[in-house]
């Protein structure tokens, strides 16, 4: 018995002499103890192109020469002007205006088209964010469909918009893994062919119970450029089985297979060699919103679409706005300081201007993100230094910005996001559930949509101010209005 009570005090001063260990050595252990949280680091891509940027990239501190200071604009698309703004609290409505003017012209004649090509890494896998985003666009401004949708998709099984599965015989490579495809990348930043021809190569679409996407409108295949002769599609629409000729003679093709149907399933025959991006589904008119997600995406990647496919990507689609939603991969590699990425993105959007003329660009920044600091979790110390960054080249590329860090409460929100009852994003502390996602969405949305109510309050001012110019007709009273902006 004694030796009993004897071992039960020896174990307990053991405990005891551990804890008074832990605490003495704590103040020696490093801060960031888990930097991934729950990540599981097999499942993390990072696109080459961010590890060369980071390998190579300038790691001296530039002087920050924005902040404290006026943004003012020189560009006055239609004669309209917003106020400058200072640097802190920049969103950038001047550079929306063509697409504010889409909205315009949508909203009060019911005239016209607006599409979004939406540009995302893994906060917007499965449609999340980007579904909402489309919904909430369609429900003001009109428009049917769920847009782009590739060939194949790692994320199709948990795509909530639409139905996607595909035969395994497909053989895709992607602007994230490969540097020279075989032929240009998409839109989408892929591109697909048949792998071999002895079994049914197929892909199959059906449409979901999403608002505003409850059919398949108007599906139309994106294809490219080749020398295969009598490649078709079969297809069963009610009792009838078509085949499809494809004719594969531009640098871009674009079929539209069928009316508006609820499901399609596409048997594609003869067509290896072919170059295949993807279907499109939409009524035509309204409001059009693609997503164009890659897992791992930094954002550099889109620097490698061919300037001439996307011009003809640009005359097929007409995108009135690019969004890009980056930043969840280029966090924690070692450094504050992200010149490097700046400049390289500043490039990207150069790059993207030239690729779809004449759409605006907007900026989405880091959300926050928490890592576990003194076994407590906190706001990761390298999402604010990136969400500048973010700033800083939205500003020096003349494009829209949205600091999602700040919107969604700043320093500590994840956490909160994370805790709340019910939850509002995973346990890994990174990335959104669907109502955390379905949130999102709304805050994006509302900042484009009190910029456009902002741009019609400008726009009222210009007409007002040019429409008393008024001349008197020869022999006659009848006067003569002119009015520079179109109405």
């Amino acid at each position: 018995m004694n030796n009993i009570k004897s071992y039960f005090f020896q174990s307990w001063a053991i405990v005891l002499i551990a804890i008074v260990s832990f605490i003495g050595f704590k103040s020696f252990l490093p801060k960031k103890l888990f930097p991934d949280s729950t990540v599981d680091g097999k499942n993390v891509v990072v696109d080459s192109l961010l590890l060369d940027a980071i390998a190579n990239g300038d790691k001296t501190q530039e002087k920050d020469t924005l902040t404290n200071t006026t943004i003012k604009f020189n560009s006055n698309p239609l004669g309209i002007q917003f106020p400058d703004e200072k640097y802190e609290q920049y969103k950038g409505y001047q550079y929306l205006i063509p697409f504010f003017e889409k909205l315009y012209q949508l909203e009060t004649k019911k005239q016209g088209k607006a599409r979004i090509a939406y540009f995302g890494d893994s906060m917007t896998d499965g449609d999340l964010i980007v579904q909402d985003v489309r919904s909430l666009f369609q429900d003001k401004f009109g428009g049917e469909g769920v847009g782009f949708v590739n060939i194949t998709s790692e994320s199709a099984a948990s795509r909530g918009s639409i139905v996607h599965e595909y035969s395994p015989n497909w053989k895709a490579q992607s602007y994230l893994k490969v540097k020279s495809p075989s032929r240009s990348f998409g839109v989408n930043g892929a591109v697909f062919f048949v792998k071999d021809t002895i079994n049914p190569t197929w892909v199959k679409y059906k449409a979901f119970k999403t608002r505003h996407a409850t059919s398949l409108n108007n599906p139309t295949l994106f294809y490219g450029k080749s020398s295969k002769k009598g490649a078709k599609l079969r297809y069963i629409l009610g009792k009838d089985t078509i085949y499809k000729g494809l004719n594969p003679s531009s640098i871009l093709n674009a079929t539209t297979v069928a009316t508006t149907t609820k499901n399609l399933k596409l048997n594609f025959i003869n067509s290896d060699s072919i170059p295949f991006y993807g279907m499109n589904f939409d009524d035509g008119k309204g409001v059009h919103v693609d997503n164009f997600s890659s897992r791992g995406n930094s954002g550099l990647p889109l620097s490698n679409l061919n300037k001439e496919l996307m011009n003809a990507f640009q005359q097929k689609l007409g995108y009135d706005l690019i969004i890009l939603q980056f930043g969840t991969n280029v966090l924690n590699y070692g450094s504050l300081n992200y010149g490097w990425y700046e400049k390289k993105m500043k490039n990207v959007v150069a790059h993207l201007k030239e690729c779809f003329p004449g759409a605006a660009i907007l900026i989405i920044s880091t959300a926050d993100k928490s890592t576990k600091y003194d076994l407590t979790m906190k706001t990761d110390s390298a999402v604010v230094p990136l969400a500048s960054a973010q700033k800083r080249y939205a500003v020096q590329a003349e494009s829209g910005f949205i600091n999602l860090y700040t919107l969604m409460g700043g320093d500590g929100s994840m956490v909160k996001w994370v805790e709340e009852v019910p939850a509002k994003a995973n346990k890994d502390y990174t990335h959104f559930n669907h109502r955390g996602a379905k949130q999102i969405a709304g805050l994006v949305y509302k900042q484009l949509i009190d910029g456009y109510e902002e741009y019609k309050v400008l726009r009222a001012i210009a007409s007002k101010k040019r429409k008393p110019k008024v001349q008197t007709a020869n022999d006659s009273n009848v006067p003569v209005i002119k009015d520079t902006i179109h109405e």
